[in-house]
């Protein structure tokens, strides 16, 4: 699969004809007759070649005059893998709308985050996504409002604001031209639950493209889970999320076909920005079938990726969570790094309500940590350098982390910090930035299991040979830690 798919207009219709689940996501397919749009595996008999057209976004069919199809649902695809895979303008402004920027700071301060100009930004999104900034941001309203109308027995004018619309009316439009029906007739459509939900609970469902080991992936975020903000409990990752409006409680539970998400929010316009950040964390928009194809190309890696494929790269809520826990976790144990952390959240998090109990305060953000007093860190005084001149930046804006960030420039800034070496770098820029190409060469870890598959075994050779695994080095890093008996590699019993 490539950029700019919706133009081949052949591979589409084969895509169409054979209702292939791997290219939902990918594109749109609207078709002329009925002024529908549907995903490509839409289960209804596929229309004449000559009756479909192909856009590159829910918004683009949108704005061509093309309601959402009732039977497929095309606004419940995953993502588009090309948005976490690339690092340039459009993937960067697209990474952006999915978490809310648009909805906050409007079309001016999403051009600011990117430092570019607002009619640059409407260009390049325009040019390869048939819709501005403020259609792909209306049509993610659109989604969230459906999701809102359906699960939950919210009162239509408190979903209209949830869901980031300035106005009733313009809710009710909304609704009405993208899914043909009013709000009141989406809801009666709606398949009646059998039990009551609890007040305040929204449970969801998470898409993503087959297939995904959950293995590796949960097995990662349960091993490594902060006392306090994280949790695995009753085959549940838990834990807590700091969100622009308030802060929200998680959980997340693998299924065969989808991510069951149950969220606790203290503002219910977070809940967009909630899901976006827990399909970033569990990398549930990757193309496991790109990926595992390009990596089964080398012959040592094939039989790993036959045994158990659909590796995902667990990553973050939070970009500067994660690089702070990076910190905390050099040259010490998984144990002794949540040891490190738990401190820190027990001295400086804020505190939270969770229901169920377990959970009790937020990772503290980078201008809590920024006011410790370094003696106060039980680490090597070489590493309390390292972690009060990262927070300081943070805190201060000079050194910013987000899913708008440029992968190169962010290496180039982490690496001038004191303390911060190649692999360091390179776990936050796999785990917290999302380059999926990162790749650690100089991990214990992949060294070793390099030396038992055959693999080169020091960094510069193994690096040559991971040339071939590009862009997907960060897989191969999950499939070569996967080889060792470490608990980040096992779903918790």
């Amino acid at each position: 699969m490539q950029k700019g798919m919706h133009l081949d207009r052949e591979r589409c219709v084969r895509a169409v004809r054979s209702k292939d689940a791997r290219f939902d996501g990918w594109f749109f397919t609207a078709v002329l007759t009925t002024r529908i749009y549907c995903r490509p595996s839409c289960p209804v008999v596929p229309p004449k070649a000559e009756n479909m057209t192909f856009h590159p976004s829910a918004a683009a069919c949108q704005q061509a005059g093309f309601r959402a199809c009732k039977r497929c649902r095309p606004d419940t695809s995953p993502g588009s893998p090309e948005w976490n895979q690339r690092a340039d303008l459009v993937a960067r402004a697209m990474r952006l709308i999915a978490d809310g920027v648009v909805d906050r700071e409007g079309v001016p301060g999403l051009a600011a985050r990117l430092g570019y100009s607002t009619r640059q930004v409407e260009r390049q999104l325009f040019a390869e996504l048939g819709a501005g900034p403020l259609a792909l941001a209306r049509a993610q309203r659109a989604q969230t409002a459906r999701l809102l109308i359906e699960t939950t027995p919210l009162p239509m004018a408190e979903i209209a604001f949830a869901a980031g619309f300035s106005s009733i009316r313009a809710f009710n439009d909304t609704v009405r031209e993208v899914f043909a029906l009013s709000p009141s007739g989406l809801r009666a459509r709606a398949p009646r639950k059998q039990t009551p939900g609890t007040p305040g609970v929204l449970s969801l469902r998470l898409p993503f493209r087959a297939p995904l080991n959950p293995d590796n992936l949960f097995g990662h975020l349960a091993a490594t889970a902060v006392p306090g903000v994280e949790e695995w409990r009753d085959g549940a990752y838990r834990r807590t999320l700091r969100l622009p409006y308030g802060h929200g409680i998680v959980a997340l539970t693998p299924k065969p076909d989808h991510i069951a998400c149950r969220l606790t929010l203290s503002d219910l316009r977070d809940l967009t920005v909630a899901c976006s950040r827990c399909r970033r964390l569990l990398d549930l928009d990757a193309d496991p079938v790109a990926v595992d194809g390009q990596l089964r190309t080398d012959p040592l890696l094939a039989p790993l990726i036959d045994k158990a494929p659909g590796r995902r790269v667990p990553r973050t809520v939070d970009a500067a969570e994660f690089a702070i826990r990076a910190v905390l976790g050099q040259q010490v144990s998984t144990a002794a790094a949540r040891t490190h952390a738990a401190r820190l959240v027990t001295a400086y998090g804020e505190p939270v309500d969770d229901p169920e109990g377990g959970l009790t305060h937020l990772f503290p953000a980078p201008e809590a940590l920024a006011v410790l007093d370094p003696e106060s860190l039980a680490m090597p005084r070489t590493r309390r350098t390292t972690f009060t001149t990262l927070v300081r930046q943070l805190a201060d804006g000079t050194l910013h982390l987000g899913v708008e960030s440029d992968w190169s420039e962010a290496r180039t800034r982490l690496l001038a910090l004191p303390g911060f070496g190649p692999w360091t770098v390179d776990v936050i820029a796999m785990r917290a930035l999302g380059d999926p190409d990162a790749f650690l060469a100089t991990d214990l870890g992949i060294r070793r299991a390099a030396q038992e598959l055959g693999l080169p075994a020091t960094p510069a050779a193994l690096t040559a040979r991971a040339a071939a695994w590009r862009p997907w080095r960060a897989y191969a890093v999950q499939y070569l830690w996967a080889t060792d008996s470490h608990p980040i590699n096992f779903l918790p019993v």
